[in-house]
């Protein structure tokens, strides 16, 4: 996020993951091990009876060797030396944006995404969550019409291409409903008999008892059943999240194969995460509550198993909007499900540390978190394309808290999403605002370099939190909430999707004295420290210390247990004043060293006493450690 301009990275063929276009049969085909044969064999007899499990594996054998075909030799060769310890290290930050958030004039948005990143980016992010790219009839490319191609209003394969080039990349498997318009379900509606039970249907709506329907989790307040007519007559559809996005069935399993074709399809286009989208919905079955059942975990297993077959470089991630507990499931035993699983807990309780200027129930939590394994961490995120989920906190926050979060949110200009609860009622289910409005109120009294310093406050906390972190392009910037965007659309979510001319964003950060360039220079810095220091490693030990209300605190240490670093961050509009033992963290360094502004510091008598100004971040590394 540096503001001077840098010449466009070097490409090494060494790093592309892209498999080659055409398959090369000469080369030996791929053979499935007796244990990856039988491991693959038995997720699918949990899902299937035994015919169509062995019927089931002869096909998914075939697409495994096709897939195996196009992969390049380099690859093959370079993946022999993986080690899944090091799939993500304090290197990794990741950037969520749309393909067309920045408008400018390059061919086409995702080009002026790639020249946006090449020139202001270098150093400091190198990882692109570019949301959906595929044509799309609603929810902002949510409600995907065709998987195998992009959308040619944002580019072509050849943009996606040339970005994986110089970054890695995550797409998105959105794999549990598809569009309308699909094709897929045009000919389900066709009565094509291959097609017939792709997805869930009934004949009536009253198929569904009344006590079926209270038991189902539901993300929103649409109806759950939409009347389609086809070549038989009506249907009434299973469409989880709006009539536009019909639910996958999964208990056919060449519905399964025909995702796998999908997400190896995105590998071989060099997608190097793949977002498993609400992936908790996957496996539906009446008198339940149609989430997290035990299918949908047995078929995140499988394309993990897949996965670490042919494409052991390769991550997944989950993103499931639920109760903590809940979520976490989906690390499996730490090898065998997701490899990371976005941490949505972390921004509500961010949000409401800064709302109250206290860390206590932050720091609680994060004080419980446990590593998962070497294997496995979390997706540190603030801020995201939809809002602030609550579903996460529901059982760390109590109502009143979350009550307190949604009226500040609304007196911040944000709006409230809501879903259906089990007795029927609405309840809140994700604030959608941006994360700088979230935090600073239009029109107050305070600076502006008071308000971001207290926005970039906050955003330390996901740099410093054991895991990987993201950042929404947004807050690259400190975007406000887009009012007249939600007017337009008349959707909620569209208050933090504003579409930014790249040249006007470019003038404004050259300018030093503007918010933008406040927030690109000390957000950068940051970013910077933080790839620069193994202590940072998702795979280091955290300590989280309860020190005081006002500050969250962390300690730091590299995995190979060299490198320490405490990191405090004051979540108050105060000035504090902290004690701090070193025996509690284990430590007799007499001098530490400020990694964000040089500062130096002294112990004396095995105590560090700091004083922090209002929203004060500071990372102290003990002097002898450095370089």
């Amino acid at each position: 996020m540096k503001i001077t301009k840098t010449t466009k990275p070097k490409i090494s063929v060494t790093t592309r993951t892209i498999h080659n276009p055409e398959p090369d049969y000469t080369r030996p085909l791929l053979k499935l091990s007796k244990e990856s044969f039988e491991r693959l064999h038995s997720r699918l007899r949990a899902l299937y009876s035994e015919p169509a499990a062995r019927t089931t594996m002869l096909e998914l054998e075939r697409i495994l060797m096709v897939f195996y075909a196009h992969k390049p030799q380099e690859l093959i060769e370079k993946e022999k030396d993986f080690h899944s310890s090091e799939r993500f290290t304090q290197k990794d930050v990741i950037l969520i944006t749309y393909g067309d958030l920045l408008r400018g004039e390059e061919s086409s948005p995702l080009a002026t995404l790639a020249k946006f990143c090449d020139t202001y980016l270098k150093g400091t992010i190198n990882t692109l969550h570019i949301l959906p790219f595929f044509p799309s009839s609603s929810d902002k490319g949510f409600s995907i019409v065709d998987f195998e191609t992009v959308d040619p209003n944002l580019g072509s394969w050849h943009d996606i291409e040339d970005l994986e080039n110089r970054y890695q990349l995550m797409f998105d498997g959105v794999i549990n409903h598809v569009s309308s318009k699909s094709r897929w379900f045009s000919e389900f509606l066709n009565n094509n008999p291959y097609y017939k039970d792709f997805f869930i249907s009934f004949k009536s709506r009253e198929d569904l008892t009344p006590e079926q329907r209270r038991l189902i989790f539901r993300p929103r307040t649409s109806k759950l059943l939409t009347e389609f007519q086809s070549l038989k007559g009506s249907l009434y559809v299973w469409t989880t999240f709006s009539p536009d996005q019909v639910d996958l069935n999964y208990k056919n399993p060449n519905v399964l194969l025909r995702v796998v074709e999908v997400l190896l399809m995105y590998v071989r286009h060099g997608a190097d995460i793949i977002r498993l989208d609400a992936v908790m919905y996957l496996w539906s079955e009446p008198g339940t509550r149609c989430v997290h059942l035990e299918q949908t975990h047995e078929i995140v297993k499988f394309f993990r198993d897949i996965l670490n077959i042919v494409a052991p470089h390769v991550t997944l991630v989950t993103e499931t909007n639920v109760p903590h507990d809940e979520n976490i499931t989906y690390f499996g035993n730490g090898h065998d499900e997701a490899q990371m699983v976005y941490n949505f807990a972390l921004p509500p309780l961010v949000l409401y540390s800064f709302h109250t200027e206290n860390a206590t129930t932050l720091s609680a939590w994060a004080k419980g978190l446990k590593k998962v394994s070497n294997t496995a961490t979390f997706f540190n995120f603030l801020d995201s394309h939809d809002g602030i989920g609550l579903m996460a906190v529901k059982n760390i926050l109590r109502k009143k808290d979350i009550d307190y979060m949604v009226e500040r949110a609304k007196k911040h200009g944000g709006y409230v999403s809501y879903k259906s609860a089990e007795d029927g009622t609405e309840i809140p289910y994700e604030i959608n605002i941006t994360w700088y409005s979230a935090l600073n109120q239009k029109g107050s009294d305070e600076g502006i370099s008071f308000q971001i310093k207290r926005f970039i406050a906050s955003r330390s906390i996901a740099l410093v939190i054991q895991g990987v972190p993201g950042i929404y392009l947004h807050s690259l910037f400190g975007t406000h909430n887009d009012h007249k965007a939600v007017e337009v659309t008349k959707r909620k979510r569209a208050i933090n999707r504003t579409v930014v001319d790249v040249n006007s964003i470019m003038r404004s950060m050259n300018y030093p004295r503007s918010k933008k360039s406040q927030i690109n220079k000390s957000l950068g810095k940051l970013i910077e420290i933080r790839t620069k220091n193994r202590a940072f490693h998702p795979n280091g030990d955290q300590r989280v210390l309860m020190i005081s209300p006002s500050v969250f605190t962390v300690f730091r240490t590299s995995p190979e247990l060299n490198q320490h670093i405490l990191t405090i961050t004051n979540v108050t509009s105060k000035e504090c004043q902290l004690e701090i033992s070193l025996p509690e963290i284990d430590s007799f360094e007499s001098q530490w060293y400020d990694l964000i502004s040089g500062k130096d510091w002294m112990a004396e008598n095995q105590k560090l006493s700091i004083t922090l100004q209002p929203y004060d971040v500071i990372w102290l590394q003990p002097s002898s450690e450095l370089e």
